[in-house]
């Protein structure tokens, strides 16, 4: 049977494992967005309204600043893919911090305990 420190490391692994396979990422988010123009007469001033649209939106923070990009209906279902990567991304290290910290627990002791043993051979 595998010590905790072993299924550790196999967690480890498993995990940098869904790391190499993760896709493209990115930050940010896309909306779908629909509008009125305005104009007397146009369909979006009816009643009931029927608005322009719809219209993709990459929206992402750069230098603290929210810039924003109209996309098509096809880049923005990659923009979601790469977004959702991101996450799954951010999840991953996160779990790898937590096994790492575990582990980490476990070795310190053992260096610890092999210093002692060191130190008493001398």
């Amino acid at each position: 049977m595998p010590s905790r420190l072993e299924r550790y490391e196999a967690k480890y692994r498993l995990l940098a494992a869904e790391l190499s396979r993760l896709g493209f990422v990115s930050q940010g988010s896309v909306v779908v967005r629909e509008t009125s123009c305005g104009k007397q007469g146009c369909r979006c001033q009816a009643d009931p309204p029927r608005r322009h649209g719809p219209y993709y939106q990459w929206s992402r923070a750069v230098k603290g600043k929210t810039v924003s990009r109209r996309l098509t209906e096809n880049e923005a279902e990659l923009y979601r893919s790469w977004i959702d990567n991101r996450r799954r991304l951010e999840a991953i290290v996160a779990e790898m911090e937590k096994v790492s910290a575990a582990a980490g627990k476990i070795l310190l002791r053992q260096a610890a305990t092999s210093a002692r043993s060191h130190a008493a051979k001398r």
